[in-house]
Protein backbone atom coordinates (compact mmCIF):
# COMPACT_ATOMS: atom_id res chain seq x y z
CA UNK A 1 0.00 0.00 0.00
CA UNK A 2 1.96 2.74 -0.81
CA UNK A 3 3.80 4.95 -2.89
CA UNK A 4 5.54 8.12 -1.60
CA UNK A 5 2.20 9.73 -0.85
CA UNK A 6 0.78 6.92 1.14
CA UNK A 7 4.17 5.25 2.32
CA UNK A 8 5.67 7.97 4.11
CA UNK A 9 3.41 7.86 7.44
CA UNK A 10 4.22 4.17 8.37
CA UNK A 11 7.25 3.27 6.19
CA UNK A 12 9.43 2.39 9.51
CA UNK A 13 7.17 -0.35 10.81
CA UNK A 14 7.48 -2.43 7.42
CA UNK A 15 8.37 -5.51 9.71
CA UNK A 16 6.41 -8.37 10.27
CA UNK A 17 2.87 -8.92 12.68
CA UNK A 18 1.27 -5.61 13.94
CA UNK A 19 4.44 -3.61 13.05
CA UNK A 20 3.99 -5.52 8.92
CA UNK A 21 0.13 -3.97 9.43
CA UNK A 22 1.38 -0.61 10.07
CA UNK A 23 3.03 -0.39 6.79
CA UNK A 24 0.05 -1.04 5.10
CA UNK A 25 -2.29 0.59 7.86
CA UNK A 26 -0.49 4.13 7.36
CA UNK A 27 0.64 3.60 4.28
CA UNK A 28 -1.66 2.78 2.01
CA UNK A 29 -4.67 4.25 2.66
CA UNK A 30 -5.92 5.82 0.25
CA UNK A 31 -5.57 4.85 -3.67
CA UNK A 32 -1.72 5.52 -4.53
CA UNK A 33 -0.77 8.69 -6.45
CA UNK A 34 2.06 7.48 -8.35
CA UNK A 35 1.10 9.00 -12.01
CA UNK A 36 -2.27 7.72 -13.49
CA UNK A 37 -0.50 5.77 -16.22
CA UNK A 38 -3.27 4.91 -18.54
CA UNK A 39 -5.82 3.37 -16.99
CA UNK A 40 -6.81 -0.51 -17.63
CA UNK A 41 -10.17 0.47 -17.26
CA UNK A 42 -9.94 2.71 -19.69
CA UNK A 43 -8.63 0.65 -22.52
CA UNK A 44 -11.04 -1.67 -22.21
CA UNK A 45 -12.95 -2.12 -24.90
CA UNK A 46 -15.24 -4.55 -22.87
CA UNK A 47 -19.04 -3.31 -21.99
CA UNK A 48 -19.98 -3.90 -18.43
CA UNK A 49 -23.29 -5.82 -17.72
CA UNK A 50 -24.41 -5.12 -14.19
CA UNK A 51 -27.38 -7.90 -14.64
CA UNK A 52 -24.70 -10.76 -15.97
CA UNK A 53 -24.96 -13.68 -13.31
CA UNK A 54 -22.06 -14.16 -11.27
CA UNK A 55 -20.01 -17.03 -12.61
CA UNK A 56 -19.08 -19.76 -10.52
CA UNK A 57 -16.11 -22.53 -10.67
CA UNK A 58 -13.56 -19.77 -11.16
CA UNK A 59 -10.14 -19.59 -9.41
CA UNK A 60 -9.08 -16.55 -7.80
CA UNK A 61 -5.54 -16.04 -6.84
CA UNK A 62 -4.38 -13.34 -3.78
CA UNK A 63 -0.79 -12.23 -3.71
CA UNK A 64 -0.43 -10.21 -0.48
CA UNK A 65 2.81 -8.14 -0.47
CA UNK A 66 4.05 -10.85 2.38
CA UNK A 67 2.17 -14.13 3.30
CA UNK A 68 2.46 -15.21 7.43
CA UNK A 69 1.91 -11.87 8.31
CA UNK A 70 -1.45 -11.12 10.65
CA UNK A 71 -2.61 -8.12 8.55
CA UNK A 72 -2.98 -9.91 5.02
CA UNK A 73 -3.98 -13.54 6.20
CA UNK A 74 -7.40 -11.67 8.12
CA UNK A 75 -7.43 -10.15 4.69
CA UNK A 76 -7.04 -12.89 3.06
CA UNK A 77 -8.94 -15.16 5.08
CA UNK A 78 -11.79 -12.68 4.28
CA UNK A 79 -11.27 -13.41 0.91
CA UNK A 80 -11.24 -16.81 0.64
CA UNK A 81 -14.69 -16.80 2.86
CA UNK A 82 -16.06 -14.47 0.08
CA UNK A 83 -15.27 -16.77 -2.68
CA UNK A 84 -16.48 -19.76 -0.79
CA UNK A 85 -19.64 -18.43 -0.71
CA UNK A 86 -19.42 -17.50 -4.31
CA UNK A 87 -18.91 -21.37 -5.51
CA UNK A 88 -15.46 -20.45 -5.95
CA UNK A 89 -11.59 -21.01 -5.33
CA UNK A 90 -9.05 -19.44 -3.76
CA UNK A 91 -5.74 -19.74 -3.91
CA UNK A 92 -2.88 -17.81 -2.01
CA UNK A 93 0.73 -17.16 -3.21
CA UNK A 94 3.12 -14.40 -1.88
CA UNK A 95 6.73 -13.73 -0.94
CA UNK A 96 7.77 -14.28 3.02
CA UNK A 97 9.20 -10.97 2.77
CA UNK A 98 7.42 -7.92 2.31
CA UNK A 99 10.31 -6.29 0.52
CA UNK A 100 11.02 -9.19 -2.00
CA UNK A 101 8.86 -7.39 -5.21
CA UNK A 102 10.84 -9.70 -7.65
CA UNK A 103 9.24 -12.29 -5.68
CA UNK A 104 6.22 -10.70 -5.76
CA UNK A 105 6.46 -10.40 -9.77
CA UNK A 106 7.99 -14.29 -10.39
CA UNK A 107 4.32 -14.65 -8.43
CA UNK A 108 2.36 -12.65 -10.52
CA UNK A 109 3.85 -15.39 -13.46
CA UNK A 110 3.21 -18.20 -11.59
CA UNK A 111 -0.37 -17.41 -11.27
CA UNK A 112 -0.43 -16.07 -14.71
CA UNK A 113 0.60 -19.70 -15.79
CA UNK A 114 -1.66 -21.44 -13.97
CA UNK A 115 -4.02 -19.51 -16.05
CA UNK A 116 -6.17 -18.53 -13.11
CA UNK A 117 -9.23 -16.58 -13.92
CA UNK A 118 -8.51 -13.33 -11.73
CA UNK A 119 -5.66 -12.35 -8.92
CA UNK A 120 -5.83 -10.14 -6.03
CA UNK A 121 -2.52 -8.66 -5.72
CA UNK A 122 -1.21 -6.17 -2.70
CA UNK A 123 1.56 -4.52 -4.69
CA UNK A 124 4.75 -4.33 -2.79
CA UNK A 125 5.96 -1.20 -5.80
CA UNK A 126 3.32 0.69 -8.06
CA UNK A 127 5.40 0.03 -11.45
CA UNK A 128 7.61 -3.12 -10.91
CA UNK A 129 4.69 -5.58 -10.95
CA UNK A 130 3.54 -3.77 -14.01
CA UNK A 131 4.79 -5.52 -16.64
CA UNK A 132 3.86 -9.22 -15.45
CA UNK A 133 0.56 -7.86 -14.63
CA UNK A 134 0.16 -6.19 -18.14
CA UNK A 135 0.80 -10.04 -19.36
CA UNK A 136 -2.00 -11.69 -17.26
CA UNK A 137 -4.42 -9.59 -18.57
CA UNK A 138 -3.37 -9.85 -22.13
CA UNK A 139 -4.30 -13.64 -21.32
CA UNK A 140 -7.86 -13.18 -19.95
CA UNK A 141 -6.69 -12.37 -16.45
CA UNK A 142 -8.34 -9.75 -14.37
CA UNK A 143 -6.48 -8.28 -11.92
CA UNK A 144 -7.51 -6.62 -8.77
CA UNK A 145 -5.15 -4.70 -6.71
CA UNK A 146 -6.17 -4.44 -2.75
CA UNK A 147 -4.44 -2.56 -0.17
CA UNK A 148 -1.60 -1.35 -1.85
CA UNK A 149 -2.36 -0.09 -5.40
CA UNK A 150 0.07 -0.15 -8.84
CA UNK A 151 -0.26 2.20 -11.18
CA UNK A 152 -3.56 2.84 -13.05
CA UNK A 153 -2.55 1.10 -16.12
CA UNK A 154 -1.56 -2.40 -14.49
CA UNK A 155 -5.02 -3.48 -13.00
CA UNK A 156 -8.38 -3.59 -13.66
CA UNK A 157 -9.42 -2.11 -10.31
CA UNK A 158 -7.96 -1.30 -6.81
CA UNK A 159 -9.81 -2.11 -3.63
CA UNK A 160 -9.04 1.26 -1.65
CA UNK A 161 -9.23 0.98 2.32
CA UNK A 162 -11.19 4.05 2.74
CA UNK A 163 -11.30 7.59 1.10
CA UNK A 164 -9.01 10.04 2.66
CA UNK A 165 -11.70 12.59 3.29
CA UNK A 166 -13.59 9.34 5.53
CA UNK A 167 -9.91 9.36 7.83
CA UNK A 168 -9.38 13.08 8.46
CA UNK A 169 -13.18 13.89 9.18
CA UNK A 170 -14.27 10.27 11.29
CA UNK A 171 -10.99 11.13 13.28
CA UNK A 172 -12.05 14.27 14.54
CA UNK A 173 -15.48 13.14 14.72
CA UNK A 174 -14.47 10.77 17.26
CA UNK A 175 -12.11 12.69 19.39
CA UNK A 176 -14.64 15.58 19.98
CA UNK A 177 -17.31 13.10 20.77
CA UNK A 178 -14.19 12.23 23.70
CA UNK A 179 -13.55 15.32 24.48
CA UNK A 180 -17.33 16.52 24.60
CA UNK A 181 -17.10 19.03 21.21
CA UNK A 182 -14.77 21.65 24.06
CA UNK A 183 -11.17 21.91 24.60
CA UNK A 184 -7.73 22.25 22.99
CA UNK A 185 -6.60 19.46 20.76
CA UNK A 186 -3.37 18.64 18.91
CA UNK A 187 -2.51 16.13 16.01
CA UNK A 188 0.53 14.40 16.46
CA UNK A 189 1.32 13.05 12.67
CA UNK A 190 4.47 11.38 10.69
CA UNK A 191 6.66 13.47 8.82
CA UNK A 192 5.76 17.08 7.85
CA UNK A 193 6.39 15.99 4.04
CA UNK A 194 3.86 12.60 4.32
CA UNK A 195 1.35 13.31 1.71
CA UNK A 196 -1.24 11.11 2.70
CA UNK A 197 -1.04 12.49 6.48
CA UNK A 198 -1.08 16.13 5.23
CA UNK A 199 -4.46 15.16 3.23
CA UNK A 200 -5.81 13.86 6.13
CA UNK A 201 -4.65 16.81 8.49
CA UNK A 202 -6.39 19.07 5.61
CA UNK A 203 -9.83 17.32 6.17
CA UNK A 204 -9.39 17.26 9.72
CA UNK A 205 -9.16 21.07 9.45
CA UNK A 206 -12.15 21.14 7.29
CA UNK A 207 -14.19 18.97 9.58
CA UNK A 208 -13.05 21.11 12.46
CA UNK A 209 -14.87 24.47 10.51
CA UNK A 210 -18.15 22.46 10.82
CA UNK A 211 -20.03 25.26 13.84
CA UNK A 212 -20.76 22.07 16.11
CA UNK A 213 -16.95 22.81 16.82
CA UNK A 214 -16.90 26.12 17.83
CA UNK A 215 -15.76 25.63 20.98
CA UNK A 216 -12.77 23.01 19.90
CA UNK A 217 -9.36 24.59 19.35
CA UNK A 218 -6.52 23.31 17.11
CA UNK A 219 -3.69 24.23 18.98
CA UNK A 220 -0.94 22.27 17.37
CA UNK A 221 0.31 19.80 14.87
CA UNK A 222 3.67 18.29 16.04
CA UNK A 223 5.78 15.37 13.89
CA UNK A 224 7.24 12.37 15.79
CA UNK A 225 8.38 11.36 12.04
CA UNK A 226 7.23 7.57 12.59
CA UNK A 227 9.52 7.05 14.82
CA UNK A 228 8.73 5.78 18.21
CA UNK A 229 11.00 7.61 20.29
CA UNK A 230 10.41 11.07 18.74
CA UNK A 231 6.86 10.54 19.00
CA UNK A 232 6.70 9.66 22.28
CA UNK A 233 8.66 12.79 23.38
CA UNK A 234 6.52 14.81 20.89
CA UNK A 235 3.61 13.57 23.30
CA UNK A 236 5.41 14.54 26.44
CA UNK A 237 6.29 18.19 24.63
CA UNK A 238 2.76 18.89 23.74
CA UNK A 239 1.52 18.56 27.01
CA UNK A 240 4.39 20.59 29.06
CA UNK A 241 3.15 23.23 26.22
CA UNK A 242 -0.18 22.95 26.51
CA UNK A 243 -1.40 21.90 30.04
CA UNK A 244 -4.75 22.06 29.07
CA UNK A 245 -5.19 19.92 26.33
CA UNK A 246 -7.82 17.73 26.15
CA UNK A 247 -7.08 15.30 23.38
CA UNK A 248 -5.13 14.37 20.66
CA UNK A 249 -5.14 12.86 17.23
CA UNK A 250 -2.64 10.60 16.03
CA UNK A 251 -3.12 9.65 12.12
CA UNK A 252 -0.45 7.03 12.02
CA UNK A 253 -0.28 3.81 14.44
CA UNK A 254 3.26 4.75 15.23
CA UNK A 255 2.42 8.00 16.54
CA UNK A 256 -0.95 6.69 18.30
CA UNK A 257 1.04 3.75 20.01
CA UNK A 258 3.59 6.09 21.28
CA UNK A 259 1.24 8.29 22.30
CA UNK A 260 -0.73 5.88 24.12
CA UNK A 261 2.40 4.41 25.68
CA UNK A 262 3.55 7.87 27.60
CA UNK A 263 -0.14 8.64 28.28
CA UNK A 264 -0.55 5.32 30.34
CA UNK A 265 2.60 6.26 32.86
CA UNK A 266 1.65 9.78 33.26
CA UNK A 267 -0.92 11.60 35.18
CA UNK A 268 -3.11 12.20 32.08
CA UNK A 269 -3.97 9.32 31.61
CA UNK A 270 -8.01 8.76 30.92
CA UNK A 271 -7.60 12.96 31.17
CA UNK A 272 -6.11 13.67 27.71
CA UNK A 273 -8.23 11.72 25.39
CA UNK A 274 -6.41 10.30 22.60
CA UNK A 275 -7.69 8.36 19.01
CA UNK A 276 -6.21 8.19 15.89
CA UNK A 277 -5.08 5.03 13.18
CA UNK A 278 -4.16 2.17 15.22
CA UNK A 279 -4.16 -1.98 15.09
CA UNK A 280 -5.94 -3.33 17.31
CA UNK A 281 -3.07 -6.00 18.41
CA UNK A 282 -0.32 -2.81 18.95
CA UNK A 283 -3.43 -0.66 20.79
CA UNK A 284 -5.71 -3.32 22.99
CA UNK A 285 -3.67 -3.26 26.38
CA UNK A 286 -4.34 1.03 26.29
CA UNK A 287 -8.28 0.14 25.61
CA UNK A 288 -8.23 -2.22 28.03
CA UNK A 289 -6.24 -0.10 30.86
CA UNK A 290 -8.23 3.21 30.15
CA UNK A 291 -5.88 5.04 28.24
CA UNK A 292 -7.72 5.28 25.10
CA UNK A 293 -11.96 5.32 24.61
CA UNK A 294 -11.56 4.32 20.65
CA UNK A 295 -9.51 4.54 17.62
CA UNK A 296 -10.05 3.77 14.59
CA UNK A 297 -8.89 1.47 11.18
CA UNK A 298 -10.36 -0.68 8.27
CA UNK A 299 -11.01 -4.31 8.91
CA UNK A 300 -8.39 -6.21 6.69
CA UNK A 301 -10.89 -8.93 6.33
CA UNK A 302 -13.78 -6.65 4.93
CA UNK A 303 -11.13 -5.63 2.38
CA UNK A 304 -10.52 -8.95 1.59
CA UNK A 305 -13.57 -9.56 1.09
CA UNK A 306 -14.37 -6.78 -1.40
CA UNK A 307 -11.28 -7.71 -3.57
CA UNK A 308 -12.16 -11.29 -3.83
CA UNK A 309 -16.04 -9.97 -5.00
CA UNK A 310 -14.83 -7.39 -7.68
CA UNK A 311 -12.66 -10.12 -9.14
CA UNK A 312 -15.42 -12.75 -9.51
CA UNK A 313 -17.63 -8.92 -10.74
CA UNK A 314 -15.16 -8.86 -12.93
CA UNK A 315 -14.84 -11.93 -14.45
CA UNK A 316 -18.51 -11.95 -14.96
CA UNK A 317 -18.78 -8.68 -17.04
CA UNK A 318 -20.38 -6.84 -14.12
CA UNK A 319 -18.09 -4.91 -14.36
CA UNK A 320 -14.76 -3.56 -16.49
CA UNK A 321 -13.00 -1.33 -14.12
CA UNK A 322 -14.67 1.79 -15.49
CA UNK A 323 -15.73 5.31 -13.63
CA UNK A 324 -19.43 5.01 -12.66
CA UNK A 325 -20.19 1.46 -12.89
CA UNK A 326 -21.61 0.43 -10.18
CA UNK A 327 -21.90 -4.11 -8.54
CA UNK A 328 -23.32 -5.36 -5.55
CA UNK A 329 -20.77 -6.87 -3.18
CA UNK A 330 -22.63 -8.50 -0.24
CA UNK A 331 -24.99 -6.43 1.02
CA UNK A 332 -23.82 -3.20 -0.50
CA UNK A 333 -23.57 -1.66 -3.88
CA UNK A 334 -20.15 -0.10 -4.63
CA UNK A 335 -19.88 2.79 -7.40
CA UNK A 336 -16.21 2.72 -9.25
CA UNK A 337 -14.39 5.60 -9.00
CA UNK A 338 -11.89 7.61 -11.11
CA UNK A 339 -8.69 5.29 -12.22
CA UNK A 340 -10.58 2.25 -11.34
CA UNK A 341 -10.84 3.48 -7.62
CA UNK A 342 -13.29 1.53 -5.32
CA UNK A 343 -13.29 2.62 -1.56
CA UNK A 344 -14.36 -0.03 1.26
CA UNK A 345 -15.97 2.22 3.09
CA UNK A 346 -15.94 4.40 6.40
CA UNK A 347 -13.19 3.25 8.87
CA UNK A 348 -14.15 0.58 11.69
CA UNK A 349 -13.96 1.86 15.32
CA UNK A 350 -11.87 -0.14 17.53
CA UNK A 351 -13.31 0.39 21.40
CA UNK A 352 -13.68 -2.13 24.86
CA UNK A 353 -16.60 -4.25 23.30
CA UNK A 354 -15.15 -4.97 20.17
CA UNK A 355 -11.55 -5.23 20.05
CA UNK A 356 -10.71 -8.94 21.23
CA UNK A 357 -12.64 -9.95 17.66
CA UNK A 358 -9.50 -8.69 15.66
CA UNK A 359 -6.08 -9.92 15.67
CA UNK A 360 -3.46 -7.62 13.40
Amino acid sequence: MRKSSLRRACVTLAAVSSLALAATACGGTTKNNSGSDESAAATSTAKADPNAALKKGLTVGFLPKQVNNPYFTSADKGGEKALTELGSKYKEVGPSSATDTSGQVSYVNTLTQQQVNAMAVSAQDPGALCTALKQAMSNGIKVVTYDSDTNAGCRNAFVSQASAEDLGRTEVQLLAEQIGYKGEIAILSAAQTATNQNTWIGYMKEELKDPKYKNVKLVKIAYGNDDAQQSFQQTQGLLQQFPDLKGIISPTTVGIKAAAQYLSGSKYKGKVKLTGLGTPNDMRQYVKNGTVDAFELWDPAKLGDLAARTAVALVSGQITGKEGETFKAGDTTYTIGKDGVINLGKPTVFDAKNIDQFNF
